[in-house]
């Protein structure tokens, strides 16, 4: 018998449909092959891309990690950033903002998955860095740090990287956290994380960070990464969490690898309030009709079962 579960605070819900389940090893999709050709990302051919922002490490020839402008930005620092309304129902403005592209290794052939710990570590020290770099932009209301791995999750370029959107709006999905952590008289993310640590849908714990796949997951394999200290953003992380994020965060990844499963994570974190979180979904389903025309999401895998996959 299926289930309908409502999301833990948002007035979001799902239907996990029990029946239509399949075993975790049956969502292993077969690993595609990718056409060879000359990559803008790789080292060499650094002059492809518009000019550089940073680097790590900084001024070294042999870099890890680069930083540039996406050449086909989605925002540009031009413009009109004000949003005004016409006639009752046309709200708009430019789209204004700033749009980067975050290389993680000059390794075509690696994946994020597949660097050290280490090196994830200075990743997401990158993405603290640019984040508050473009936090601090005239007219900038929000940054969007994301990554698409794979066709299925919205990527073009096979070379492994993550992109950033800075813009002139905070995001509808954060403004409806806000609003419902602003009922509760403590931080519902904190009780969240501390009840699910022991539930069914544990995945992974270390000393700063618990992951787990929510209770209405929305994709098989969803799965949350939470850390321990109330935070707001990414940057407030003391060093030390940077270096406990990415230990679970390879853990995860590296299941998904074995997977062959594109994805996305996103990294969510509040104006006032909302817990700092990381979102991991996996594009190993398809959303149709009933999702599109409701917005209720029907999910063949429990999380519990996920929580078992992730564990073993």
């Amino acid at each position: 018998m299926g289930e309908l579960r409502k999301d833990y605070i948002l007035d979001k819900y799902v239907i996990i449909a029990t029946e239509r389940a399949k075993r975790p090893d049956e969502f292993k999709v077969e690993k595609k092959i990718e056409k060879n050709g000359m990559c803008h990302f790789c080292p060499g051919n650094e002059d492809q891309t518009p000019k550089e922002i940073e680097r790590f490490p900084e001024e070294s020839s042999n870099w890890q990690i680069r930083v540039f402008p996406n050449k086909y930005a989605a925002v540009k620092p031009e413009g009109k950033f004000e949003i005004r309304t016409d006639n009752s129902f046309y709200t708009f403005s430019d789209a204004f903002g700033y749009h980067e592209v975050i290389v993680e290794t000059p390794n075509h052939d690696e994946v994020l998955a597949d660097l050290s710990e280490e090196r994830i570590s200075n990743v997401l020290k990158m993405f603290k860095k640019r984040i508050a770099v473009n936090m601090n932009c005239q007219n900038i209301k929000y940054v969007s740090l994301f990554k698409n791995q794979g066709e299925k999750a919205g990527t073009s370029i096979q070379h492994t990287h993550c992109q950033l959107i800075a813009y002139n709006d905070v995001p509808e999905i954060i403004l409806e956290k806000e609003k419902a952590v602003k009922k509760y008289p403590y931080c519902p993310y904190c009780a969240i994380l501390n009840t699910e640590k022991n539930s069914f849908r544990r995945c992974f714990e270390n000393n700063s960070f618990v992951a787990f796949t929510p209770y209405a997951s929305r994709f098989p394999f969803e799965i949350w990464v939470l850390p321990k200290r109330h935070l707001l953003n990414i940057t407030d992380f003391k060093e030390e969490e940077f270096v406990f994020l990415a230990e679970i965060l390879k853990k995860i990844l590296l299941k998904l690898k074995f997977l062959n499963a594109d994805y996305n994570f996103y990294l969510q974190y509040g104006i006032e309030n909302v817990h700092f979180h990381i979102e991991i979904t996996p594009r190993l389903a398809t959303w149709a009709g009933f999702e599109l025309s409701t917005g209720t999401i029907i999910n063949t895998m429990t999380p519990e079962t996920a929580a078992e996959f992730y564990r073993s």
